[in-house]
């Protein structure tokens, strides 16, 4: 009988736990063991999910109660032409997806802006948060705790950034609900995603509130972040990293390549993702930004449950003439307020999703620190752009359906 039968049948008997096989084998053969074991409680054949490229211990930090790999087809669109505040070149972008047509779709988006002469893209605002949330005994207090707060904040981010190399405190947001006190902090995380930066620092900085005030620590998490879930606060204030890009298409381009007016687009993209976003009360006025940003993390290594906040976007739209010759052209913009992503540490040190990274050009710590980070937003920025262009092209050209029917069934 090899090691993992072994092992199977000490889980089968209940000698064993799934998360403790790691303890009595190599994390191959533990994973093996767990196979083999699931295998006989459902009937199931994990032969494929077992057919990985990697070795366990390199996904140890990733997940638990390892049994394989879930094996999502990726592809590449591109290149395009990034002229960011970080970007600077000819990308090509991975995109992990089981969604048919969609990186046909966002490829002609790129060769579209790429045959503008390429996008444009900033990161406007770079903060990662965490926002706790302190119980008081009413207003007075909850005065006094955000009075003492903003009189110390040089303590509290002292207090901070000893846990951390390279976050910086960039400032603290606090709100007052009754007898509750929320403290929204937001930090630089340079080229980290920095959800656990963020979440030891201000554990750091909360040990000293809660001495030094009438204040007492409830939740290391308010939901005030507010993280994976949608959230006016990240629309407004943004979270991570707040990033726009943007293209001038040349009015010819727009109908030989996309078979469509800028006029139709404009129009298309107003009475869809402006007028009909407002409708239904949504927190993303564009198509489905939401799709490139899932992809890109699939393939990149982020924190997949993030695209909630990548999804919050605004996808803007104009003509702009050309002094009565031609016809006009088509402004085109997406600026995207919560786009968290990370070029070090999570997912990025997979094996696949780091080649993904070096496919970018942005594996690892940039230099200065944090400029992988950057120019990796602006890149999947302008790849959500490039999307939102084809979809609403194919939307005012009415050839939305005949594509996912030749491509995605």
């Amino acid at each position: 009988m090899t090691d993992s039968e072994t092992l199977a049948e000490r889980l089968r008997d209940g000698d064993l736990r799934l998360y403790e096989l790691d303890d009595h084998a190599d994390h191959d053969t533990a994973a093996e063991a767990r196979r083999r074991f699931v295998e006989g409680e459902t009937g199931a054949t994990l032969e494929t999910i077992g057919d990985y490229s990697f070795p366990a211990e390199a996904a140890e930090s990733n997940v638990e109660n390892m049994v394989g790999a879930a094996q999502v087809p990726m592809g590449v669109a591109g290149p395009v032409a990034v002229a960011g505040g970080a970007a600077s070149g000819d990308y090509y972008l991975p995109l992990a997806t089981t969604e048919g047509a969609l990186l046909a779709s966002v490829n002609r988006g790129l060769s579209v802006i790429d045959a503008s002469g390429g996008s444009t893209a900033r990161v406007t605002k770079n903060g990662m948060t965490r926002a706790p949330v302190f119980r008081v005994d009413g207003v007075v207090e909850a005065a006094e705790t955000v009075e003492w707060v903003a009189e110390n904040e040089p303590r509290l981010r002292a207090a901070a950034e000893s846990t951390t190399s390279h976050g910086e405190l960039l400032g603290i947001e606090p709100y007052v609900v009754g007898d509750s006190v929320y403290l929204r902090f937001s930090y630089d995380t340079k080229d980290a995603m920095g959800m656990n930066m963020a979440t030891i620092a201000t554990g750091e900085a909360c040990d000293v509130v809660e001495a030094e005030t009438p204040a007492s620590l409830v939740a290391l998490s308010g939901n005030l972040c507010s993280d994976k879930k949608p959230a006016a606060v990240n629309a407004v204030e943004g979270r991570g990293r707040s990033v726009t890009a943007e293209v001038v298409v040349p009015g010819d381009l727009v109908e030989e390549r996309l078979g469509t007016t800028a006029d139709g687009i404009v129009e298309a993209n107003t009475r869809k993702n402006l007028i009909g976003s407002a409708k239904a009360g949504s927190l993303g006025f564009n198509a489905h930004a939401a799709n490139v940003v899932a992809a890109a993390f699939l393939a990149t290594g982020q924190d997949e449950a993030h695209v909630v906040e990548g999804s919050n976007a605004i996808t803007t739209m104009e003509t702009r003439e050309r002094d009565g010759q031609g016809s006009a052209d088509l402004y085109a913009s997406i600026s995207l307020a919560s786009l968290q992503v990370g070029t070090v540490g999570g997912g990025t040190n997979l094996p696949t999703q780091a080649e993904a990274l070096d496919v970018l050009g942005l594996r690892g710590g940039g230099e200065p620190a944090g400029e992988n980070a950057e120019a990796l937003a602006e890149v999947i920025a302008v790849g959500a752009l490039a999307g939102e262009l084809s979809l609403l092209a194919a939307l005012s050209s009415r050839h939305l359906a005949s594509a996912h029917e030749s491509l995605g069934r």
